[in-house]
């Protein structure tokens, strides 16, 4: 009999395990698909050969989360931590550059260049209180509560009306708009000025680490420190109510809200899954995977050079697109986040080959297909793009959630993210993870701290988990 069952096996499900069957419980982890790992699968997803993050290539959160750094994941997985995090082309061979390195960034945003080392100096500073602070659950006195109130101002002033104030010129607010358009939301916004100064500050403090081999070396990684403690994976493995895992003492769910509602109505009070059905669920993403013959190549020199490159245009082209998805509409020039792993690891691709992702905003549960619109944007800004495509698979927002049940209308974060919804994930408790089901535990995305490949809500339900359960405090999870 299994002393624990997780439910899912995406990194929030396995870092869950992970902690569970290192703690000495005999773990079992099952999964509706044929494959581990959720969004962060890689797969040939057009031609052999050529291999494919499903979702996120580039990890701003991977040697950030307390998660991994306990895991010592950078020991167990090689990346690439390149010496630009993003770019952000505007016209011909013109465009901003967010390097690892601050000054350098500072030094070549020109008139800019001081408010920007201004805005995020103090953050990358002491970037592992921020991190404590953001990665956690917010209903929490903060271990570095002026680091906490630092980053509060700032996402004040750029989620409101005073967003323009601080610069002069039109680079530095167009790079800084494109990394706060990872959001999925109206910019500017709390909500979306937070995500985008928290991944701008990583791509400062420790840069945007791209792992080698795709992100499945993070799940492979998380599986073999499983099973090398007792754990099992079965796939295949579809769980439609939780009644039927009975016999566990605990049950983490890696799910989103409304799936926990949906298998756990015949364990969980009704005002509890009322709370579960009451999140509000985002606007999504459809995205498009490329086969290339060659490197993009983009005008703007630098953007050669970067796994991301946002594409949209200045802050206020970038406002208006994101804008026009809210209101209901596909954005006639979308705001596009390009990912192109293979320019520091070919490893995904046959020789002088490349792979290249890319998604657009669009409302959600749309069936628009986003191939000819991310196109369009790319061959402005790379003219000869057309022409180096081999291979093309597109996803609508709606095929997403067909595909993996917990990009619900495409929403990649399992939940909206907003301001109410960061506080009160799934629902106001200061153990959000924790249900009144006793044993029974939500660890996804839709608890905080939200989306990204961090595996912390997964770890923080288990951690609370053997508490509650057990009397046990969390195990160690480094090597050796």
């Amino acid at each position: 009999m299994d002393d624990a069952i997780v439910v899912g096996s995406g990194p929030n499900g396995l870092a869950a395990a992970v902690t569970l069957a290192r703690a000495g419980l005999r773990v079992r982890v099952l999964e509706r698909a044929d494959t581990i790992g959720g969004a962060a699968r890689t797969l040939p997803l057009t031609l052999d050969g050529f291999r494919h993050d499903v979702g996120a290539a580039v990890h701003p959160l991977a040697l950030a989360s307390p998660f991994f750094r306990a895991f010592q994941l950078d020991r167990r997985v090689r990346f690439i931590v390149p010496e630009i995090s993003y770019t952000q082309p505007l016209g011909v061979a013109a465009g901003g550059i967010a390097y690892r390195d601050l000054d350098r960034t500072a030094e070549e945003l020109g008139r800019d260049g001081a408010a920007w080392a201004r805005l995020f100096r103090p953050l990358i500073r002491d970037i592992d209180g921020l991190t404590d602070f953001t990665a956690n659950q917010m209903l929490r006195w903060p271990q570095a509560p002026v680091t906490a109130l630092r980053f509060g101002l700032r996402a004040l002033e750029q989620g409101g009306g005073l967003w323009n104030a601080r610069f002069r010129e039109d680079v530095a607010p167009a790079l800084l708009t494109g990394v706060t358009a990872h959001g999925v939301g109206r910019v500017p916004s709390l909500a979306s000025a937070a995500v985008g100064l928290v991944l701008a500050a990583h791509a400062h403090a420790r840069g945007w680490p791209v792992p080698i081999g795709g992100s499945q070396s993070i799940i492979d990684a998380l599986a073999d420190d499983l099973a090398a403690h007792g754990g099992a994976v079965e796939t295949g493995q579809e769980v439609v109510d939780l009644r039927d895992l009975a016999g566990a003492r605990i049950l983490v769910a890696d799910t989103s809200a409304r799936a926990l509602a949906r298998i756990g109505r015949g364990v969980l009070p009704p005002a509890y899954v009322r709370s579960l059905e009451g999140l509000r669920y985002g606007d999504g993403v459809a995205k498009v995977d490329f086969a290339l013959s060659g490197p993009v190549p983009w005008s703007f020199d630098a953007a050669r050079h970067s796994p991301t490159v946002h594409l949209g245009g200045s802050r206020r082209q970038v406002q208006r697109a994101e804008a026009a998805v809210a209101a209901g509409a596909v954005a006639a020039e979308p705001y596009v986040l390009v990912s192109q792993p293979t320019i520091v690891d070919p490893s995904r691709a046959p020789s002088g080959r490349h792979v290249l992702w890319a998604y657009i905003h669009v409302p959600h549960g749309s069936p628009h297909d986003p191939t000819e619109d991310v196109t369009r944007m790319v061959e402005a800004a790379a003219p000869g793009f057309r022409d180096l495509v081999l291979a093309g698979v597109s996803h609508t927002a709606r095929e997403l959630a067909e595909t993996d049940p917990n990009l619900i209308g495409g929403d990649i974060s399992a939940g909206a993210i907003t301001l109410p919804q960061l506080i009160a994930r799934p629902r106001l408790s200061p153990h959000p993870w924790r249900t009144p089901a006793p044993g029974l535990y939500l660890g996804s995305s839709s608890t905080p701290p939200a989306s990204g490949v961090h595996g912390l809500a997964g770890f923080y339900a288990a951690r609370l988990a053997l508490k509650d359960v057990l009397g046990l405090p969390a195990p160690d999870l480094g090597l050796g």
